[in-house]
C-alpha cells in the first residue's frame, strides 16, 4: 500500500484502542452518510499486536473503583458480547474476591453496579464468604476474605487472537492499516493543530489524530509538546503541583504450566476469572516461610491460549523517571521488564493459599521470558480528551 499524502483521520496505534476507535468511527462514518473506512488509516511502528494488547491477560471486567468508569466498563463488555468467536471472548464471569479493609469500597461498586442493572452478587462475612467459594470450587481455603463481588457478565480473550478480530473488523470497514511506520512529528499550523503526521517514510496530511499508542503515549505526548508535569486533585482534596503527567509500572505476569482443566468448577465448567486480595500472611508453598504479611493480590484463570493457568500479581511502579524509562525492545524481550523468580515463588504460594489443588506445583511454573510496562496518567485515569484542537 502508497503512503496516501493525505487522509481525514491518522490513528496512531495497531493495538486494541487504536483499532477499536478505528472499526467503530469507520462504522458511523457509513452509518451516517459521512464518508467511510477510506478516510481513516491506521499506522503502527511494527505490527498489529505487537505492543501491549499482544501479551495483555485479556481480563474483560467492570470491577473499578472510579464510578465514571463504571457505565464505560458495561458499555465495553457489550461489545466483547457482540461477537465472541471474533474476539476470542470467553464470558465466564469475574470474581473480585476481598478482606475486611476492602469491603467498604468493593460494597460500592456493587451498589453502582446495580443502579445501572449490571448483573452481579455480593457476598458479605466470612462465613457466607467460604461457603459461596466452596460451592464453586470445593477445595477453596483462602482466609481473611469478607466479601465476594461475582460479576456474572466479564471474563476474558485471547489477546493477539482478539485483536486480530479487532482488525479485520476494521479492514471490513475499509480501514487501511499500514505497519512498520514510525510516527516521528507532527506539523502544525498557526492554532496549533496537527495538519499532518510525520513519519519515518514520509508525511501524511490529516484533519484529524487518534492516539492509541499504549506505553508509548509519552513519547507522542513529547512530540506534541504537551505539559511534562500537571497539577491534580489528591484523594486528601488538596490539589498537588508538578506531579509528573506520565509514569510507568512493571506488569507481573506468568503461567503455571498445567491442564488448563485442572481449574474447572465442581459442576465441571470453566471457572470465572479469580481475583483475590487478603491481608492475611502469605506463606510460602515451598519451604513455608512468610513471604509478606502485608496486603497482597493475585488474580488467575485458565487459559488454553497461554497453556495452563495464567495470571498476575500487583504490577510495581518503575523507580526510574519517566524520561529515562526504555520501552523498547518491549515485552518478554526488555531485559529490564520482565518478572523474575521471586514473582514466580510468591504467585505459585499464593495460588496454592487459595486452593489446595496448586499445594506442590512450583516445579511446574513456566519459566519463559514475561511481563511488560504499562503508561499510567498522574491519577492512573484514562486520558479521553482533545488536544492541539484536533489530538
Amino acid at each position: 500500500m502508497g503512503l496516501p499524502s493525505h487522509v481525514k483521520y491518522v490513528i496512531v496505534g495497531a493495538g486494541i484502542h487504536g483499532l477499536s476507535a478505528a472499526w467503530h468511527l469507520g462504522e458511523n462514518l457509513r452509518k451516517s452518510g459521512k464518508g467511510s473506512g477510506k478516510d481513516i488509516l491506521i499506522v503502527d511502528k511494527t505490527a498489529i499486536a505487537a505492543g501491549a494488547s499482544g501479551i495483555a491477560c485479556g481480563v474483560v471486567r467492570n470491577n473499578y473503583f472510579q464510578p465514571a468508569m463504571r457505565r464505560l466498563m458495561a458499555h465495553s463488555v457489550s461489545v466483547w458480547e457482540s461477537d465472541p468467536e471474533a474476539f476470542s471472548y470467553h464470558p465466564v464471569g469475574y470474581m473480585q474476591i476481598s478482606p475486611e479493609v476492602m469491603h467498604a469500597d468493593v460494597a460500592s461498586i456493587y451498589q453502582q453496579q446495580k443502579e445501572i442493572g449490571y448483573p452481579s452478587v455480593f457476598i458479605e462475612g466470612e462465613k457466607d464468604c467460604m461457603k459461596y467459594m466452596q460451592g464453586i470450587f470445593s477445595d477453596w481455603q483462602a482466609k481473611g476474605i469478607t466479601s465476594v463481588l461475582h460479576e456474572e457478565k466479564g471474563g476474558y480473550a485471547n489477546n493477539t487472537r482478539s485483536i486480530y478480530g479487532l482488525a479485520e473488523k476494521a479492514e471490513n470497514e475499509d480501514v487501511r492499516i499500514a505497519t512498520g511506520l514510525k510516527v516521528i512529528g507532527f506539523e502544525k499550523d498557526a492554532k496549533g493543530a496537527v495538519k499532518a503526521v510525520v513519519t519515518d517514510k514520509g508525511t501524511i496530511g490529516c484533519d484529524q489524530v487518534i492516539i492509541g499508542a499504549g506505553p508509548w503515549v509519552k513519547q507522542i505526548w513529547d512530540m506534541l509538546e504537551l505539559p511534562k508535569a500537571i497539577s491534580i486533585k489528591g484523594r486528601d482534596g488538596k490539589t498537588h503541583h508538578d506531579v509528573p503527567m506520565w509514569t510507568f509500572w512493571s506488569l507481573q505476569e506468568g503461567t503455571l504450566g498445567v491442564d488448563p482443566k485442572l481449574q474447572r468448577t465442581n459442576d465441571g465448567k470453566m471457572p470465572p476469572v479469580i481475583h483475590v486480595d487478603t491481608d492475611a500472611p502469605l506463606h510460602s508453598d515451598v519451604d513455608g516461610t512468610v513471604i509478606t504479611d502485608k496486603l497482597w493480590g493475585i488474580y488467575y484463570k485458565p487459559d488454553f491460549h497461554f497453556g495452563g493457568v495464567q495470571g498476575g500479581a500487583m504490577p510495581f511502579k518503575v523507580p526510574t523517571a519517566p524520561e529515562q524509562v526504555k520501552i523498547d525492545p518491549y515485552g518478554p524481550e526488555s531485559p529490564d521488564f520482565i518478572v523474575g523468580d521471586d514473582f514466580a515463588h510468591m504467585w505459585v504460594s499464593a495460588l496454592a493459599f487459595c486452593q489446595k489443588r496448586f499445594e506442590g506445583t512450583m516445579p511446574k511454573y513456566k519459566k519463559e521470558p514475561s511481563g511488560g510496562i504499562g503508561s499510567f496518567t498522574a491519577d492512573s485515569f484514562p486520558v479521553f480528551d482533545r488536544f492541539c484542537e484536533n489530538v
